[in-house]
């Protein structure tokens, strides 16, 4: 059973070091996958190393690529990332490098988009590739899913995948995951959220299969499950191996708690280690659902997978505050806590936390890169200086 389920209370969790496996990260902050659709041909370019880089350089205790598709008909958009061949290593080590360089664990989402493939980048409407679309260069590909059955009026048709293509599609995913490895990767999480691929097997709204792949929740959760357990085979027995669920499709008749929490015990036994709690997306953007939106408003899943399935979590969703992102896990609701948009507003958020939570600045920055943290300190003495001369003025 993971530590701190009785919810005692004990000293910062949130910038104490948690080792997983034989990776020890340095703090809980993980800067979650978030797309940017910015890839040609699925390879990362010059944008991707600078936005992920600063993320290294602000202090994260772990970085995680965004969606990576394990095949080219994987991809959400045109500009999806991608790692279905050799071609796309470099540049993702390059980064895996960078991150490294800066002590932080560089991590991989895979990803396959299913029926939500071949769609527009979000800024053009997030909708069915048009007329525009395509006079800007855009492809368009064949979709696959469980069922023939399109996300949307107006959306592909997917093609419903048999058995043994459903084999072949688990190989492309194993062989992703190695090399996710040979880049260097230190921790892979495979995407099972957002209505993608592996969501549309395990949602009985999308999955209307009567074979050994639909059907009852073990039919539905069969295909997630061969995936999981081909990636922890291939991957080293020391690389931890995160998932990430839509906890509950929001949706009636969806999937529900009751079900990821089944689903959690079942990817405990295959050698997942942490299950990273989302919601919804099933249709729509990727986290659309009738799900009321307020601070942390997910961690209560991630806290019942953690006390239900006796293993590891991780909260995500507006958690913005340092001090909201302590009480989750001096709760035992979590044990990492995974920041997006928000680090798009502020990169050095881990950093900035730290300082938030208690620690003196002038100390907090001897960890800060050394090109950042020389000036730094001296402005420190500076504003110290100032606000002296301030208050000797205020008594005159």
């Amino acid at each position: 059973m993971p530590a701190r389920l009785l919810g005692e209370i004990s000293a910062q969790l949130l910038f104490t070091p948690l080792a997983i496996r034989d990776v020890t990260f340095k703090n809980r902050i993980v800067i979650a996958p978030m797309a940017t659709y910015s890839a040609v041909d699925g390879i990362a370019q010059d944008w991707h190393f600078a936005h992920l880089g600063r993320f290294a350089l602000g202090g994260a205790g772990c970085v995680v690529v965004e969606a990576t598709a394990v095949t080219d008909r994987g991809r959400i958009t045109n500009g999806d990332v991608g790692i279905w061949s050799s071609a796309h290593i470099p540049p993702l080590k390059r980064i895996v490098d960078f991150m490294k360089a800066q002590g932080t664990i560089p991590a991989i989402q895979l990803a396959h988009a299913g029926r939500k493939g071949a769609m527009q980048r979000p800024w053009y409407g997030n909708g069915a590739l048009t007329a525009d679309d395509f006079a800007r260069g855009e492809k368009m590909w064949p979709t696959v899913s469980a069922s023939a059955e399109p996300m949307a009026p107006g959306h592909i048709v997917p093609h419903a995948m048999t058995p043994d293509e459903l084999g072949e599609l688990v190989q492309h995913w194993a062989d992703a995951a190695k090399r996710a490895v040979d880049a260097g990767f230190e921790m892979i999480e495979i995407h099972n959220a957002h209505g993608y691929l592996v969501h549309q097997f395990l949602s009985p709204l999308s999955n209307k299969r009567n074979d050994a792949y639909g059907g009852d929740f073990a039919g539905r959760t069969r295909f997630p499950l061969e995936i999981a357990e081909a990636i922890r085979k291939v991957i080293p027995q020391g690389m931890p191996l995160f998932l990430r669920v839509s906890a509950v499709d929001g949706i009636d008749g969806g999937w529900t708690m009751d079900d990821t929490v089944a689903y959690a015990k079942e990817l405990k036994t295959r050698g997942v280690d942490v299950i990273d709690c989302s919601s919804g997306g099933l249709v729509g953007s990727a986290t659309v659902a009738r799900i009321k939106r307020t601070w942390g408003f997910q961690v209560p899943y991630a806290e019942r997978v953690r006390r239900e399935a006796e293993m590891m979590s991780m909260a995500v969703g507006l958690i913005v505050e340092p001090s909201h992102a302590e009480e989750i896990l001096q709760k035992g609701q979590a044990d990492l806590i995974a920041i997006a948009r928000e680090a798009l507003v502020n990169p050095c958020w881990p950093q900035m936390a730290e300082v938030a939570l208690g620690r003196p600045m002038t100390e907090a920055l001897d960890d800060w890169t050394i090109q950042y943290g020389w000036w730094l300190k001296h402005r420190e003495r500076s504003i110290a200086d100032i606000r002296a001369d301030e208050a000797v003025a205020r008594k005159s």
